[in-house]
């Protein structure tokens, strides 16, 4: 799960063009949407491609987005465990 972590850091910093940040300054639990990172719904839909991408999985309604990427942990979660239920 750690490494996947790391993988998506390194992503998630890499396609939005988050210059500032380094991936590994990213708390895997910190709110990912709104929070201080900055990103927004723009932000997000170029995560669903990401992951679409990237992992072969789809997001397809706002309520699953939202769990998915409350956090680096949450998204690393649902992409190790599709079948699984994210945490609300």
């Amino acid at each position: 799960m750690d490494e996947l972590i790391n993988e998506l850091r390194r992503k998630i910093v890499a396609a939005l063009n988050l210059q500032d940040v380094a991936p590994e300054s990213i708390d895997s639990d910190e709110q990912l949407v709104g929070g201080r990172l900055g990103i927004d719904s723009i932000d997000v839909l170029e995560m669903v491609m990401l992951v679409e991408k990237d992992y072969g999985l789809t997001i397809d309604n706002r309520e699953l987005g939202a769990r998915v990427f409350a956090s680096v942990r949450a998204l690393a979660t649902f992409i190790g465990h599709p079948a699984s239920r994210i945490p609300d």
